[in-house]
């Protein structure tokens, strides 16, 4: 879906507690015939807080043209690794854009997956962290599937678990990209898999369109009640975010101005607040998840919505969320 920047700019706010340090642990880069998001893009986006480090995120980026489907991924985290290079030169001060790279690999390999994993680890011997194999799938054709087109049932396919199981054995990190229906699939997974590092990312996923349209009540009952159980694997953190896309049916995009700081910490407080109570600050992350979320609200707003909802937390349970549990997670320098 395009960025609209004159729309974005019709709704401004200087940023919140500007000095709070912060760790983005879920942004993408790519460079597409009809859209970019590269360096500069981020930079300017990340410029009003304080963004100390970032976390790239796959999204399906400048693939390796001469390469095998298997090892076509290797090519995003040479592109990437590259731009952080670039970025390591000192002008952009304390910041450190994309500290950590999480990449792509067919999990569905089986163990011959382990020859990626190698060589993404090649690529980037100081950023590579891990990766994520998206399974969000539903039914209805009203709701788009994962970029990586899985098939249904993913994380509980005996292929996959064999492909899951070299993760362990390279003590990678694991990113997961579900639909709020799918979150039993990865309660078994962590139970399966206790030693694996497993990062929840946009809560979950919690649909509101299509079938889900109108439902919004009864997909949160659903939802709290698999987000409770899911805490109870203690391998398992969760990035806080990922709720301005329009799969969720906030439907911020189609109003005449984009959303405040307080519309969006008044709509996604409910699903933010309860897993922190759930998981505790220790395992939770607040993440933009841009450029996607930029289709419906600015990095400035979004990250003060974000600041709004924790006004009355601690400062220690502020470091956690902002910066700390992500530092932790991705084993980024603090």
């Amino acid at each position: 879906m395009p960025i609209d920047e004159a729309w974005l700019n019709l709704q401004t706010e200087p940023a919140i507690d500007a000095e709070l340090p912060i760790c983005d642990p879920h942004h993408h880069l790519w460079d597409y015939p009809k859209s970019r998001y590269l360096l500069d893009d981020l930079l300017q986006d990340i410029a009003d807080h304080n963004v100390c480090q970032t976390v790239f995120i796959e999204c399906l980026s400048m693939y390796r043209k001469d390469a095998s489907t298997a090892m076509a991924p290797v090519g995003e985290t040479e592109f990437v690794q590259a731009i952080a290079d670039r970025s390591a030169g000192g002008r952009n001060g304390e910041k450190q854009p994309v500290a950590g790279i999480i990449g792509f690999a067919d999990l569905l390999l089986g163990v011959e997956v382990e020859a990626v994993l190698s060589a993404h680890r090649a690529a980037s011997p100081n950023r590579f962290r891990g990766i994520r194999h998206a399974c969000s799938w539903d039914e209805s054709d009203e709701i788009r599937n994962s970029h990586t087109k899985p098939p249904p049932n993913l994380y509980v396919d005996t292929r996959f678990r064999e492909g899951f199981s070299v993760l362990a054995q390279q003590k990678m990190v694991f990113d997961a990209w579900l639909y709020h229906p799918q979150i039993y699939e990865l309660i078994s997974l962590a139970r399966a898999f206790p030693e694996v590092p497993i990062v929840l990312d946009h809560v979950g996923g919690p649909l509101g369109i299509g079938p889900y349209r109108g439902k919004r009540e009864e997909v949160l009952e659903l939802w709290k009640k698999n987000i409770s159980e899911l805490a109870t694997c203690s391998n398992v953190v969760v990035k806080l975010g990922g709720l301005s896309m329009p799969i969720c049916g906030f439907n911020w995009h189609k109003n005449e101005r984009p959303p405040t700081s307080k519309e969006l910490a008044r709509a996604t407080a409910p699903y933010i607040l309860y897993c922190i109570e759930q998981f505790g600050t220790d395992r939770c992350m607040f993440e933009s998840n841009f450029p996607v979320d930029k289709v419906s609200c600015s990095y400035t707003v979004l990250w003060n919505s974000f600041k709004r909802i924790t006004q009355a937390f601690s400062a220690a349970e502020k470091a956690d969320l902002f910066h700390d549990t992500a530092v932790k997670t991705y084993s980024l320098s603090a």
